[in-house]
């Protein structure tokens, strides 16, 4: 006898990538995390390709991840694909100390974090008739 399988937490329409202890701080990572919130997944990849930030290239591998898994493991369209959730959690904090004056030492703190992203099909919008055609 085996346990019962383990109910899938999302909808059979989403996605998920997890990338844990990244060598980055919550609040750094959040930052380049709400760039690509909502946004279409290609538009996203995008601009993390441009970005300037240095973890943007470790958060574009886990979207890349997640929208591999929507393509081969939950046959999702990739064209479709919108980033719905990018979270960003905390983890381990390494603690060292930094010599100071008078044989005193101070803690410097070096922070880890979690990204989860999970990427949803949206359906595809039906095309709005342009102004031009209105008018006729």
């Amino acid at each position: 006898m085996s346990k019962p399988k383990h109910p899938r937490m999302l909808a059979e329409t989403e996605a998920q990538a997890i990338t844990r202890n990244i060598r980055v701080s919550p609040r750094k990572l959040n930052l380049v995390a709400g760039l690509i919130r909502n946004k279409p997944a290609s538009q996203a990849v995008a601009t993390l390709t441009f970005s300037k930030r240095r973890i943007a290239q470790e958060v574009k591998k886990t979207l890349e991840s997640a929208i591999a898994n929507a393509e081969n493991n939950h046959q999702l369209d990739v064209d479709q694909l919108v980033v719905k959730t990018a979270e960003v959690g905390k983890s381990i904090v390494m603690r060292r100390f930094h010599a100071r004056g008078r044989g005193r030492s101070a803690r410097v703190e070096k922070f880890f974090s979690h990204l989860k992203i999970v990427v949803a099909e949206r359906a595809p919008q039906p095309e709005a008739a342009s102004p031009e055609q209105k008018a006729a």
